[in-house]
């Protein structure tokens, strides 16, 4: 490094420039940020964390003293390289710079929620960063954009600037599913992809963990749903350990769980491990040896459905979950004389909506007992069924004339509503294809201002058909990011996505620092590659 110290004074100019413009790329984009030219050296050895006297979270409050420890790795990426003193000396010597997190109300011990307040102010000045926020939920997310604030020059010192902050969520619900039916996501890949949703403040976790082709959760009550339906009954589900685990550590990054156990349709696995539960379709006048979605005529189907949420409810402590409700095939219910003969009992005639509602309802009602909030796909809605007005509605199907219109229809009806149609990014594109979901506008549908209050947020979702843990990182990352922006940050002052280009093309970069494999936005490099290949 020593011949740096000759460098002209002009070139130096330069590059604090050029450094200064760097630095004001918080992803996602603050609700409020100032950040000035004036900066400051940082030392790993003589940077802190602390607690302000007046913070109802002191020390012992494990969510941020673990926050801390893995904030100080990510802002010091090289440290454990040992970066020598002799490195600041062309700026100036470093002084101590101390992290005060003060937070109003207390809440180490408990779960992100509905209600979390996520709200944070920081202002960095010289020697000190205070951040401040009503619960550990918001100082968490504070911990994220400070760590995004510190860069490092040609020479890797470290620096921040004077910045002011004030920050909140613009909506509360912010989602990404994952789908680990059609193909099994091992622990670590679901842990890293949680590590990267706090990294772009998503909240929520949408676990899919079941569907068709694999029934991967281990469940206590019905070993066997997992035993026969998982692809293999030890390396291919998720004990309850491994729930547990994925539970903890979403929490500790401020991340709810909310499980999906989607039914009637969808739950082929299931019918593998649970005998009577699936209805036999008829060939004729005989059974043609094949299944159709549950059997809703059978009294065991509810007792069954009871117990499982029972358990549901014991492991994942959200009052969410989602119970899904979407494509169901009616052919195998109409084919079957006892489901005939049911519908004539209950005067559904021939419209096999009615049943699928009469299902739906039972369900509902079900979930309604054990405190839970029911989300249901949109399918639920359109067929008219009888929804308990605290059910959230997901939009997941249509162009965006179409939920544009749907989600009018639904907050018309009083319902809270959850927006992914756009943004189901399993499906990809050659290009830049994160400028489609940048482009939603989630409240622009013809409605009231209470209306428009109604939509709580929205989710990315990451099918599994043609995703597994070797592409999973890839194919989310950066392209989840721009959802996360649209659902964090105000919409007038992130509607350019050219302006937001060269904040995500750095933010893409960082993820890659922090070890998360994100594909390149476009022609370019970072300066520290992906080092694991």
């Amino acid at each position: 490094m020593a011949h740096s110290y000759n460098l002209p004074l002009t070139f130096l100019l330069v590059l604090v420039c050029h450094t200064v413009e760097q630095v004001n790329g918080v992803w996602p984009l603050p609700q409020q940020i100032d950040v000035s030219a004036d900066r400051y050296s940082l030392s790993p050895q003589l940077f802190s964390f602390t607690y302000g006297k007046d913070s109802a979270a002191q020390s012992g409050c494990f969510v941020l003293d673990a926050a801390f420890k893995r904030y100080f790795s990510i802002i010091f990426p090289d440290f454990s390289d040992g970066p020598a003193f002799g490195h600041y000396h062309m700026w100036s010597e470093p002084k101590p710079f101390v992290v005060s997190v003060s937070v109003k109300t207390r809440g180490c011990d408990g779960y992100p929620d509905e209600d979390s307040d996520e709200s944070y102010n920081l202002s960095v000045s010289e020697g000190q960063a205070v951040l401040t926020s009503m619960s550990v939920w918001g100082a968490l997310r504070g911990l994220e954009s400070l760590s995004q604030l510190v860069y490092q020059d040609d020479d890797d010192a470290y620096f921040i600037n004077k910045t002011e902050i004030m920050d909140f969520p613009r909506f509360a619900f912010r989602g990404l599913l994952l789908d680990t039916s059609r193909h099994y996501l091992p622990l670590h890949a679901i842990l890293k992809t949680l590590d990267a949703m706090a990294y772009s403040k998503f909240n929520v976790f949408h676990w899919h963990i079941v569907d068709d082709p694999s029934f991967p959760y281990q469940s206590r009550t019905f070993p066997d749903l997992s035993n026969k339906g998982a692809f293999h009954p030890f390396t291919h589900i998720y004990t309850q350990s491994d729930v547990m685990r994925v539970i903890e550590h979403a929490r500790m990054r401020g991340i709810r769980v909310v499980p999906e156990f989607d039914s009637p349709g969808h739950t082929q696995s299931w019918g593998r491990g649970q005998p009577d539960l699936l209805t036999p379709c008829y060939k004729g006048t005989a059974p043609s040896g094949s299944f159709g979605p549950v059997n809703p005529t059978l009294d065991t189907t509810y007792k069954f459905m009871e117990h499982l949420f029972k358990e549901v409810k014991s492991v994942f402590p959200d009052s969410y979950v989602h119970i899904g409700g979407d494509e169901v095939s009616f052919s195998c219910w109409q084919s079957n004389p006892d489901v005939r003969k049911f519908m004539e009992k209950m005067g559904f005639g021939k419209d096999f909506t009615k049943l699928e509602s009469f299902y739906m309802e039972s369900i509902m009602n079900m979930t309604a007992a054990l405190n839970k909030t029911s989300i249901v796909w949109q399918d639920v809605f359109d067929y008219h069924e009888r929804i308990p007005q605290d059910t959230v509605l997901e939009i997941w199907k249509g162009t965006t004339e179409k939920y544009y219109a749907e989600l009018s229809r639904m907050t018309k009806a009083g319902h809270r509503v959850l927006l992914s149609a756009p943004w189901y990014i399993n499906h990809i594109s050659y290009g830049q294809d994160w400028r489609d979901s940048y482009a939603v506008r989630p409240q622009n549908f013809s409605g009231t201002e209470e209306q428009k209050k109604l939509v709580i947020g929205g989710e990315v979702a990451m099918w599994g058909e043609y995703v597994d843990a070797t592409n999973l990182n890839p194919r989310l990352w950066p392209r989840a990011c721009a959802a996360a922006e649209r659902l964090w940050s105000n919409e007038e002052k992130t509607l350019n996505a050219d302006l937001a280009f060269p904040r995500l093309e750095e933010f893409r970069c960082k993820l890659l620092r922090r070890g998360i494999q994100a594909e390149p936005l476009f022609v370019g490099h970072c300066k520290h590659e992906y080092n694991d290949l």
